[in-house]
């Protein structure tokens, strides 16, 4: 097993360091963010796009990207343990990268993503100051809610679902009423379950590390059925946000969006709960690849649906 080393003399690394923050990762992030925004230019009443809105939305989406490598930088961090059973070659349990290293480079993230989200407006630097809070208690102890069960779902389902579309929202609009924040009740309110898709075949590690995620502390059967509806439910409400008024998109396409993301949503779920035990023994089960792909069509739907 390597020597998790403390110190190293510093040194400029990109490749090393472009690894560290998990590029494949930030995609996401930085499409919620900008989806966020464009559905805010649709939104009623519609913000026409002159060139501070588009430098704003610029802003705004890398400085996602960037709190999302702070992020993974500090989850890696205190995730040593962890990483050494799931995921040895990463920098720091492969011994390449020295830990002293790792949290300076995590605060160096987190930073130029709070300047980023400053140099935005207020109210982005609010809701990126309150993201980077929840990464904090997920990740470092004593709080910890990775190793807290639910805990540690809500503490991914806030900033990275419903903080992060309305900081979207916030580039181009204020946030002081309900539609910002119903959209990004119906993102936090899916990663709450799907999340945990990833826990399953993380069960050694997260074990040896004294992380209590949900498989582990109700077993894997258990655990896909509480997870399983959270693949459709979320998407019912739009429709019927549509049908209130709430959302004030296309309806139609709303309505359409939110049935199919249902529809495949219960695809997986059924996909989950037919064999329950493969999520744990797969890595890359089938229905994480859906999870995603289902966050990047929601996104992608939602900027649509407002600019019909």
């Amino acid at each position: 097993m390597p020597e998790i080393v403390l110190t190293r003399p510093w040194r400029l690394r990109p490749e090393l360091f472009w690894e560290f923050s998990r590029p494949f990762t930030l995609l996401a992030p930085a499409l919620g963010m900008l989806s966020g925004g464009i559905t805010a230019l649709g939104a009623e009443p519609p913000t026409p796009i002159g060139w501070w809105i588009a430098l704003n939305l610029t802003l705004g989406t890398l400085m996602a990207a960037v709190l999302n490598a702070g992020s993974n930088g500090l989850n890696q961090i205190y995730d040593l343990e962890v990483d050494r059973v799931n995921k040895p070659a990463r920098p720091l349990p492969s011994g390449r990268m020295g830990l002293n290293e790792a949290k300076a480079l995590s605060v160096v993230f987190f930073l130029v993503a709070l300047v980023l989200a400053w140099s935005v407006n207020v109210r982005c630097f609010s809701l990126a100051l309150a993201a980077t809070f929840f990464t904090y208690l997920y990740s470092v102890p004593p709080a910890r809610t990775k190793a807290r069960g639910l805990l540690a779902n809500i503490t991914i389902a806030i900033p990275r679902g419903t903080l992060l579309k309305v900081a979207g929202w916030s580039c181009v609009k204020p946030i002081d009423h309900l539609e910002p924040w119903y959209i990004g009740f119906i993102f936090g309110l899916f990663l709450l379950g799907a999340s945990s898709t990833k826990d399953f075949a993380d069960i050694p590690g997260d074990r040896a590390g004294g992380c209590r995620t949900l498989p582990i502390i109700y077993g894997v059967r258990k655990a896909a059925k509480m997870i399983a509806p959270f693949f459709v439910i979320p998407f019912l409400l739009m429709p019927i946000g549509a049908l209130t008024g709430v959302l004030t998109g296309n309806p139609i396409a709303l309505t359409v969006l939110g049935l199919g993301l249902s529809a495949w949503g219960l695809w997986v779920a059924r996909l989950i709960l037919r064999d329950p035990d493969a999520l744990a023994r797969t890595e890359n089960h089938p229905s994480w690849t859906h999870m995603y792909l289902m966050m990047v069509t929601a996104q992608i739907g939602f900027a649509v649906s407002y600019l019909l």
